[in-house]
Protein backbone atom coordinates (compact mmCIF):
# COMPACT_ATOMS: atom_id res chain seq x y z
CA UNK A 1 0.00 0.00 0.00
CA UNK A 2 1.45 3.37 -1.01
CA UNK A 3 1.83 6.29 1.40
CA UNK A 4 -0.93 8.16 -0.46
CA UNK A 5 -3.34 5.22 -0.14
CA UNK A 6 -2.46 4.82 3.52
CA UNK A 7 -3.16 8.50 4.06
CA UNK A 8 -6.53 8.18 2.34
CA UNK A 9 -7.37 5.15 4.50
CA UNK A 10 -6.52 6.99 7.72
CA UNK A 11 -8.48 10.07 6.65
CA UNK A 12 -11.50 7.92 5.75
CA UNK A 13 -11.30 6.18 9.14
CA UNK A 14 -11.10 9.52 10.92
CA UNK A 15 -14.09 10.89 9.00
CA UNK A 16 -16.31 7.86 9.55
CA UNK A 17 -15.25 7.74 13.20
CA UNK A 18 -16.18 11.42 13.53
CA UNK A 19 -19.65 10.76 12.10
CA UNK A 20 -20.65 9.16 15.40
CA UNK A 21 -19.45 12.27 17.25
CA UNK A 22 -21.48 14.61 15.01
CA UNK A 23 -24.59 12.42 15.24
CA UNK A 24 -24.24 12.49 19.01
CA UNK A 25 -24.16 16.31 18.88
CA UNK A 26 -26.99 16.84 16.40
CA UNK A 27 -29.52 14.17 17.35
CA UNK A 28 -30.54 15.55 20.78
CA UNK A 29 -31.39 18.89 19.14
CA UNK A 30 -32.89 17.85 15.80
CA UNK A 31 -34.18 14.37 16.55
CA UNK A 32 -33.08 11.06 15.06
CA UNK A 33 -34.81 11.14 11.69
CA UNK A 34 -34.25 14.84 10.90
CA UNK A 35 -30.54 14.33 11.65
CA UNK A 36 -30.36 11.29 9.36
CA UNK A 37 -32.38 13.07 6.66
CA UNK A 38 -30.23 16.19 6.58
CA UNK A 39 -27.09 14.05 6.58
CA UNK A 40 -28.06 12.27 3.37
CA UNK A 41 -29.53 15.41 1.80
CA UNK A 42 -26.33 17.37 2.42
CA UNK A 43 -24.32 14.33 1.30
CA UNK A 44 -26.26 14.18 -1.95
CA UNK A 45 -25.91 17.91 -2.60
CA UNK A 46 -22.19 17.73 -1.85
CA UNK A 47 -21.77 14.89 -4.32
CA UNK A 48 -23.70 16.83 -6.97
CA UNK A 49 -21.24 19.71 -6.62
CA UNK A 50 -18.19 17.46 -6.56
CA UNK A 51 -19.31 15.45 -9.60
CA UNK A 52 -20.05 18.69 -11.44
CA UNK A 53 -16.51 19.91 -10.72
CA UNK A 54 -15.18 16.53 -11.90
CA UNK A 55 -17.37 16.82 -15.02
CA UNK A 56 -18.77 13.34 -14.45
CA UNK A 57 -21.63 12.33 -16.72
CA UNK A 58 -24.84 11.17 -15.12
CA UNK A 59 -25.39 8.02 -17.15
CA UNK A 60 -27.07 5.41 -14.97
CA UNK A 61 -27.68 3.06 -17.92
CA UNK A 62 -31.03 1.85 -16.60
CA UNK A 63 -29.74 1.32 -13.06
CA UNK A 64 -31.08 4.47 -11.37
CA UNK A 65 -33.82 2.51 -9.62
CA UNK A 66 -31.26 -0.01 -8.37
CA UNK A 67 -29.00 2.71 -6.96
CA UNK A 68 -31.97 4.34 -5.21
CA UNK A 69 -32.90 1.02 -3.60
CA UNK A 70 -29.27 0.38 -2.62
CA UNK A 71 -29.20 3.78 -0.94
CA UNK A 72 -32.28 2.93 1.12
CA UNK A 73 -30.62 -0.29 2.32
CA UNK A 74 -27.03 0.91 2.61
CA UNK A 75 -27.51 4.51 3.82
CA UNK A 76 -31.11 5.36 4.68
CA UNK A 77 -31.86 2.62 7.20
CA UNK A 78 -28.35 2.51 8.76
CA UNK A 79 -28.09 6.29 9.22
CA UNK A 80 -31.55 6.35 10.78
CA UNK A 81 -30.62 3.49 13.11
CA UNK A 82 -27.35 5.12 14.16
CA UNK A 83 -29.17 8.37 14.93
CA UNK A 84 -31.64 6.44 17.09
CA UNK A 85 -28.65 4.85 18.86
CA UNK A 86 -27.07 8.30 19.35
CA UNK A 87 -29.94 9.13 21.71
CA UNK A 88 -28.84 6.35 24.06
CA UNK A 89 -25.22 5.37 23.43
CA UNK A 90 -21.87 7.18 23.54
CA UNK A 91 -20.26 7.79 20.15
CA UNK A 92 -17.53 5.25 20.88
CA UNK A 93 -20.06 2.51 21.59
CA UNK A 94 -21.84 3.00 18.29
CA UNK A 95 -18.55 3.08 16.40
CA UNK A 96 -17.43 -0.21 17.92
CA UNK A 97 -20.78 -1.90 17.27
CA UNK A 98 -20.50 -0.71 13.66
CA UNK A 99 -17.40 -2.90 13.37
CA UNK A 100 -19.70 -5.94 13.41
CA UNK A 101 -20.55 -5.22 9.75
CA UNK A 102 -18.28 -7.95 8.30
CA UNK A 103 -19.69 -10.43 10.82
CA UNK A 104 -23.17 -9.65 9.56
CA UNK A 105 -21.94 -10.01 5.97
CA UNK A 106 -20.66 -13.51 6.66
CA UNK A 107 -23.94 -14.63 8.24
CA UNK A 108 -26.15 -13.00 5.59
CA UNK A 109 -24.02 -14.38 2.77
CA UNK A 110 -24.23 -17.91 4.13
CA UNK A 111 -27.97 -17.81 4.82
CA UNK A 112 -29.25 -16.03 1.72
CA UNK A 113 -26.57 -15.80 -0.99
CA UNK A 114 -24.97 -19.27 -1.02
CA UNK A 115 -21.62 -17.93 0.17
CA UNK A 116 -19.34 -20.71 1.37
CA UNK A 117 -18.32 -20.56 5.02
CA UNK A 118 -14.88 -21.34 6.43
CA UNK A 119 -13.88 -22.46 9.88
CA UNK A 120 -11.92 -19.26 10.48
CA UNK A 121 -14.90 -17.14 9.54
CA UNK A 122 -17.18 -19.06 11.87
CA UNK A 123 -14.67 -18.60 14.68
CA UNK A 124 -14.50 -14.94 13.72
CA UNK A 125 -18.28 -14.57 13.96
CA UNK A 126 -18.24 -16.21 17.41
CA UNK A 127 -15.44 -13.93 18.62
CA UNK A 128 -17.24 -10.90 17.21
CA UNK A 129 -20.46 -11.78 19.02
CA UNK A 130 -18.46 -12.27 22.21
CA UNK A 131 -16.78 -8.88 21.72
CA UNK A 132 -20.13 -7.16 21.28
CA UNK A 133 -21.38 -8.91 24.41
CA UNK A 134 -18.38 -7.76 26.43
CA UNK A 135 -18.77 -4.18 25.24
CA UNK A 136 -22.51 -4.01 25.90
CA UNK A 137 -22.60 -6.08 29.06
CA UNK A 138 -19.61 -4.69 30.95
CA UNK A 139 -19.13 -1.17 29.60
CA UNK A 140 -19.77 2.08 31.51
CA UNK A 141 -23.35 2.42 30.21
CA UNK A 142 -25.83 0.85 32.64
CA UNK A 143 -27.79 -2.08 31.25
CA UNK A 144 -31.35 -0.99 30.58
CA UNK A 145 -33.89 -0.36 27.86
CA UNK A 146 -31.89 2.54 26.40
CA UNK A 147 -28.74 0.45 26.04
CA UNK A 148 -30.68 -2.40 24.44
CA UNK A 149 -32.47 -0.07 22.00
CA UNK A 150 -29.19 1.54 21.00
CA UNK A 151 -27.37 -1.77 20.60
CA UNK A 152 -30.18 -3.30 18.51
CA UNK A 153 -30.27 -0.17 16.34
CA UNK A 154 -26.50 -0.33 15.71
CA UNK A 155 -26.60 -4.04 14.91
CA UNK A 156 -29.53 -3.48 12.55
CA UNK A 157 -27.46 -0.84 10.76
CA UNK A 158 -24.52 -3.23 10.56
CA UNK A 159 -26.80 -5.92 9.10
CA UNK A 160 -27.93 -3.47 6.41
CA UNK A 161 -24.30 -2.73 5.56
CA UNK A 162 -23.60 -6.46 5.42
CA UNK A 163 -26.54 -6.93 3.04
CA UNK A 164 -25.56 -3.88 0.98
CA UNK A 165 -22.47 -5.46 -0.53
CA UNK A 166 -24.45 -8.40 -1.86
CA UNK A 167 -27.20 -6.29 -3.43
CA UNK A 168 -24.62 -4.03 -5.10
CA UNK A 169 -23.02 -7.12 -6.60
CA UNK A 170 -26.35 -8.58 -7.75
CA UNK A 171 -28.07 -5.37 -8.92
CA UNK A 172 -25.07 -3.47 -10.30
CA UNK A 173 -21.90 -5.52 -10.84
CA UNK A 174 -23.66 -8.54 -12.37
CA UNK A 175 -25.66 -6.26 -14.68
CA UNK A 176 -22.70 -4.62 -16.39
CA UNK A 177 -21.41 -2.36 -13.63
CA UNK A 178 -21.69 1.40 -13.08
CA UNK A 179 -19.40 4.31 -12.23
CA UNK A 180 -18.90 4.09 -8.46
CA UNK A 181 -19.38 7.85 -8.15
CA UNK A 182 -22.88 7.48 -9.59
CA UNK A 183 -23.62 4.63 -7.19
CA UNK A 184 -22.65 6.94 -4.33
CA UNK A 185 -24.78 9.78 -5.70
CA UNK A 186 -27.83 7.66 -6.47
CA UNK A 187 -27.64 5.95 -3.10
CA UNK A 188 -27.78 9.28 -1.27
CA UNK A 189 -30.82 10.32 -3.28
CA UNK A 190 -32.47 7.00 -2.43
CA UNK A 191 -31.71 7.45 1.26
CA UNK A 192 -33.14 10.98 1.12
CA UNK A 193 -36.39 9.68 -0.38
CA UNK A 194 -36.68 6.98 2.29
CA UNK A 195 -35.97 9.26 5.26
CA UNK A 196 -38.07 12.26 4.14
CA UNK A 197 -41.45 10.94 5.39
CA UNK A 198 -39.95 9.82 8.71
CA UNK A 199 -38.37 13.25 9.18
CA UNK A 200 -41.64 15.04 8.37
CA UNK A 201 -43.54 12.71 10.69
CA UNK A 202 -41.22 13.38 13.61
CA UNK A 203 -41.35 17.14 13.03
CA UNK A 204 -45.16 17.04 12.85
CA UNK A 205 -45.59 14.90 15.97
CA UNK A 206 -43.12 16.67 18.29
CA UNK A 207 -42.16 20.11 16.93
CA UNK A 208 -41.66 21.56 20.40
CA UNK A 209 -39.02 18.93 21.24
CA UNK A 210 -36.73 19.95 18.38
CA UNK A 211 -34.19 22.79 18.41
CA UNK A 212 -33.55 24.38 15.02
CA UNK A 213 -31.68 27.58 15.91
CA UNK A 214 -28.47 26.14 17.40
CA UNK A 215 -25.59 27.23 15.15
CA UNK A 216 -23.24 24.61 16.58
CA UNK A 217 -25.66 21.85 15.67
CA UNK A 218 -25.80 22.97 12.05
CA UNK A 219 -22.02 23.14 11.85
CA UNK A 220 -22.02 19.53 13.07
CA UNK A 221 -24.62 18.66 10.42
CA UNK A 222 -22.55 20.32 7.70
CA UNK A 223 -19.49 18.32 8.76
CA UNK A 224 -21.60 15.14 8.92
CA UNK A 225 -23.14 15.62 5.48
CA UNK A 226 -20.20 17.00 3.50
CA UNK A 227 -17.17 15.58 5.30
CA UNK A 228 -18.43 12.27 6.67
CA UNK A 229 -20.68 11.44 3.72
CA UNK A 230 -19.77 13.17 0.44
CA UNK A 231 -15.99 13.24 0.90
CA UNK A 232 -15.90 9.89 2.71
CA UNK A 233 -17.73 8.08 -0.09
CA UNK A 234 -15.33 9.47 -2.70
CA UNK A 235 -12.32 8.43 -0.60
CA UNK A 236 -13.71 4.93 -0.12
CA UNK A 237 -14.45 4.32 -3.79
CA UNK A 238 -11.02 5.70 -4.74
CA UNK A 239 -9.45 3.19 -2.36
CA UNK A 240 -11.49 0.38 -3.92
CA UNK A 241 -10.30 1.52 -7.34
CA UNK A 242 -6.65 1.64 -6.24
CA UNK A 243 -6.46 -1.36 -3.89
CA UNK A 244 -9.31 -3.65 -4.85
CA UNK A 245 -12.32 -4.57 -2.74
CA UNK A 246 -10.59 -6.29 0.22
CA UNK A 247 -7.89 -3.99 1.61
CA UNK A 248 -10.18 -0.96 2.06
CA UNK A 249 -12.21 -3.05 4.51
CA UNK A 250 -9.43 -2.44 7.04
CA UNK A 251 -11.31 0.79 7.65
CA UNK A 252 -13.74 -1.26 9.76
CA UNK A 253 -10.89 -1.88 12.21
CA UNK A 254 -9.81 1.75 12.38
CA UNK A 255 -13.20 3.50 12.62
CA UNK A 256 -13.84 2.31 16.22
CA UNK A 257 -10.47 3.67 17.33
CA UNK A 258 -11.31 7.11 15.97
CA UNK A 259 -14.89 6.92 17.21
CA UNK A 260 -13.73 6.26 20.77
CA UNK A 261 -10.96 8.89 20.47
CA UNK A 262 -13.23 11.69 19.22
CA UNK A 263 -15.89 10.85 21.82
CA UNK A 264 -13.33 10.98 24.64
CA UNK A 265 -11.67 14.18 23.41
CA UNK A 266 -14.72 16.26 22.53
CA UNK A 267 -17.60 14.77 24.53
CA UNK A 268 -15.77 13.57 27.62
CA UNK A 269 -16.89 9.98 27.14
CA UNK A 270 -15.32 7.41 29.44
CA UNK A 271 -12.91 4.85 28.05
CA UNK A 272 -12.81 1.63 30.07
CA UNK A 273 -11.30 -1.83 29.89
CA UNK A 274 -14.52 -3.01 28.22
CA UNK A 275 -13.65 -0.87 25.18
CA UNK A 276 -10.23 -2.53 24.98
CA UNK A 277 -11.46 -6.08 25.58
CA UNK A 278 -14.47 -5.82 23.30
CA UNK A 279 -12.46 -4.00 20.64
CA UNK A 280 -9.70 -6.62 20.76
CA UNK A 281 -12.17 -9.46 20.25
CA UNK A 282 -13.92 -7.65 17.40
CA UNK A 283 -10.56 -6.79 15.81
CA UNK A 284 -9.44 -10.44 15.98
CA UNK A 285 -12.76 -11.48 14.48
CA UNK A 286 -12.31 -9.05 11.59
CA UNK A 287 -8.80 -10.33 10.92
CA UNK A 288 -10.06 -13.91 10.74
CA UNK A 289 -12.91 -12.91 8.42
CA UNK A 290 -11.19 -10.44 6.14
CA UNK A 291 -7.52 -11.30 5.90
CA UNK A 292 -6.62 -14.79 7.04
CA UNK A 293 -6.38 -17.28 4.21
CA UNK A 294 -9.32 -19.65 4.29
CA UNK A 295 -8.63 -23.29 3.60
CA UNK A 296 -11.26 -25.37 5.36
CA UNK A 297 -14.78 -24.71 4.08
CA UNK A 298 -18.11 -25.66 5.60
CA UNK A 299 -21.28 -26.04 3.63
CA UNK A 300 -23.90 -23.40 4.44
CA UNK A 301 -27.55 -24.33 4.81
CA UNK A 302 -29.23 -25.26 1.54
CA UNK A 303 -26.03 -25.96 -0.42
CA UNK A 304 -25.03 -29.41 -1.61
CA UNK A 305 -21.79 -30.71 -0.18
CA UNK A 306 -20.75 -32.80 -3.18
Amino acid sequence: MSIISLGRLLLLSALWGASFLFMRIATPALGAFPTAFFRVLLGALGLVVILALMRARWRFNGKLGATLAIGMINSGIPFGMFCIAAQYLPAGYSAMLNASTPLMGVVIGALFFQERLTRDRLIGVALGVLGVGVLVGTGPVAIGSGLLIGAVACLTAAACYGLGGFVVKRWIAERGGLDSRLIALGSQFGATLLLAPFMLGQVALAPQALVWDDTGVWWAMLALGIGCTSLAYLLYFRLVEDLGPIKPLTVTMLVPLFGVLWGALFLGEKVTWAHAAGGLLIGLALWLILFKRHRTTLTPPGENSD
